[in-house]
């Protein structure tokens, strides 16, 4: 695992098969006082060659959270080119503002996340409980990987 941003140990660390994004952080040292951590998912499961960044945007080929501010310009950190929304960094927030899409689905997005780890394709959001082939038609164009 790679971690970047506002840790006391960034760059590589090891973790078991199985280690959560908090397991990361804490291999890392921990964060730098005062580091905003909302935005990081603690309990998701990470993959073996992906990034955490911590307290700052990911890189656009981390492959792993954002765990930052938004990025400066008033976008949102769950923002991608084009306006579309991130799955794999959109807060509860951001996804309750796509039509079709209100708290509990929002949540239940997040929850998949949580399970399953990053969203690999856009078609997987058919995968969440409360996202029909309606639903998906209307979310497609709005959302990114």
């Amino acid at each position: 695992m790679s971690v970047s941003g506002k840790v006391r140990r960034p760059g590589l660390v090891r973790v078991p098969d199985g280690s959560r994004v908090a397991d990361v952080l804490e291999a890392a040292g921990g964060a730098v006082p005062g580091t905003d951590l909302t935005s990081l998912n603690l309990a998701r499961r990470v993959a073996d060659g992906e990034q955490v960044a911590v307290g700052v945007p990911a890189a656009p080929d981390a492959g792993g959270t954002g765990g930052g501010p938004a990025p400066t310009g008033g976008d949102a950190a769950g923002a991608a080119p084009a306006g579309k929304i991130d799955l794999n960094r959109a807060t509860v927030d951001q996804l309750d503002g796509l039509p079709g899409v209100g708290p509990v689905t929002a949540q239940r997005i997040l929850d998949w996340r949580t399970r399953n780890g990053r969203f690999a394709r856009v078609d997987q959001l058919r995968e969440v409980e409360g996202i029909g082939e309606r639903r998906f038609a209307q979310l497609r164009e709005l959302v990114t990987v």
